[in-house]
């Protein structure tokens, strides 16, 4: 499968790609004036995740990057583990199917046992899969600089999107520094997490010194993916829930969300954020 990741003048490695064909539909309604208008909507289609001869779910996906939401899906639900090699993604298009194989048996047939999921966008998270693994993390000190969160969101906000051209979409950013580095989009904010995680993954991309910056609420269950990954910054444009600020707290990981303009809210791991930038001074 064609990797697609690129670096251009914009910096990133990957990067929205709101004209390719495939991820928007043109389609003509009325608007409040009663004029007819037509606008760019976001398609969603569905991707069936095999690992080996197992099927494990089925998303509903912009379709972009299979193989990385297949990779990540699979690793942050614990499916793929430190020491499993994977040896091959398949993608078949026509299906909307996508097989990940492993040199050997993993451990997903005991995963499957488990039913309890909880609510979400798209994929939905199999929830005692993702809590396995937190008992004694800690994740890395890393810093964060509020003069990072600034040129971060300035950036990312500004760069052309699928949430630019026709909304109903999430957006999340791999970050070094103030740097951002892979920009995934997709219908589902677990969907563009799992993106960056297959991503990281295929590529061995260093964790601990990464900030992960997301358009989509800081819920536990997107507390417990970055976690999993290892990356200790996660922040957010949107707001909190009081579980997922408990688990960041108990891991070590910096929480930051309600970021606006030039105010966030810290939550968790605040001792780590360097306050280099005058928020008043600050363009």
């Amino acid at each position: 499968m064609e990797d697609q990741m690129h670096s251009g003048d914009d910096g990133y490695l990957i990067a929205p790609d709101p004209a390719r064909p495939g991820l928007t539909r043109a389609v003509t309604g009325v608007d409040h004036d009663g004029q007819r208008q037509e606008i760019a909507v976001v398609e969603e289609r569905p991707l069936t995740i095999y690992l080996n001869g197992q099927e494990i779910v089925t998303a509903m996906t912009i379709g972009d990057y299979p193989d990385y939401l297949a990779l990540g899906f699979l690793r942050n639900q614990g499916m793929l583990r430190d020491g499993e090699t994977v040896t091959g993604v398949d993608y078949d298009d026509d299906l909307q199917v996508v097989v990940v194989r492993t040199d050997s048996p993993t451990s997903h047939e005991e995963k499957l046992k488990k039913k309890t999921r909880t609510s979400g966008c798209a994929v939905g998270t199999v929830f005692g899969d993702m809590m396995e693994g937190l008992e004694g993390l800690t994740l890395p000190a890393a810093e964060v600089r509020t003069s990072w969160l600034y040129a971060l969101a300035d950036r990312i906000n500004r760069t052309p999107s699928l949430y630019l051209e026709a909304g109903a979409i999430h957006g999340t950013v791999l970050c070094h520094r103030d740097r951002p580095l892979v920009y995934m989009e997709d219908v589902g904010r677990h969907n563009a997490v799992d993106k960056v995680a297959g991503w990281m993954l295929k590529h061995g991309a260093e964790p601990s010194d990464k900030i992960l910056y997301t358009t989509g609420r800081l819920t536990s269950e997107m507390v417990i993916k970055c976690a999993h990954m290892g990356i200790p910054v996660l922040a957010s444009r949107s707001g909190f829930t009081a579980w997922g600020v408990e688990i960041a707290q108990q891991v070590g990981l910096t929480l930051i969300g309600r970021m606006r303009g030039r105010r966030f809210m810290c939550l968790a791991g605040e001792d780590r954020l360097i306050r280099d930038a005058d928020p008043k001074a600050a363009t």
